[in-house]
């Protein structure tokens, strides 16, 4: 029941911006053309990541099973689990309170707060954005920031970490 309430919602949502789009036209010709340019020029540059990202995503779900991903990620864990935590923050998707339950459910089987902490902070690079993020700012930075975020990724993980072991 939920679903279709979305699926209504997201109907109306398009068929709201569709209504838009023709009264702007009425008003605004020139400009409105130039605005279904320019998002479809964006839904072009964008596509091939969308596909891409679904083919990872099914392939993540189809091959890799919580008690796989758990066994590289435990408390005895080294530095491919925190690599593991980068990838896995920059290729998930999704709003973050879908990941809650399964993040909750890695934690309760030994995951260890610096690899969530920098899983959920490394979140912060949206792999679909990258071509618009590099339309808009450039090259070198996006790349900068980047690599800001994943250095702040990894401190924040290291910074829980510490905090947690003073606490328990």
């Amino acid at each position: 029941m939920k679903n279709k309430k979305l699926e209504f919602k997201g109907i109306k949502f398009l068929f709201f911006v569709i209504i838009i789009y023709i009264l702007i036209f009425l008003f605004d010709a020139e400009n409105s053309i130039l605005a279904l340019t320019k998002s479809y020029e964006v839904l072009l540059k964008l596509l091939p990541i969308f596909v891409m990202i679904i083919f990872i995503t099914t392939m993540i779900n189809y091959f890799l099973k919580p008690k796989m991903i758990m066994k590289h990620l435990g408390k005895d864990s080294g530095i491919k689990a925190w690599i593991y935590s980068i990838l896995g923050g920059v290729v998930s998707h999704g709003p973050m309170y879908v990941w809650y339950p399964m993040l909750s459910e890695f934690r309760q089987n030994g995951l260890k707060d610096g690899l969530l902490a920098t899983f959920m902070y490394t979140r912060a690079i949206k792999v679909p954005f990258i071509p618009i993020m590099i339309d808009y700012f450039g090259v070198v930075f996006t790349v900068v920031l980047f690599i800001y975020i994943l250095i702040g990724g990894v401190l924040q993980g290291i910074l829980i970490e510490a905090l947690s072991k003073k606490i328990n």
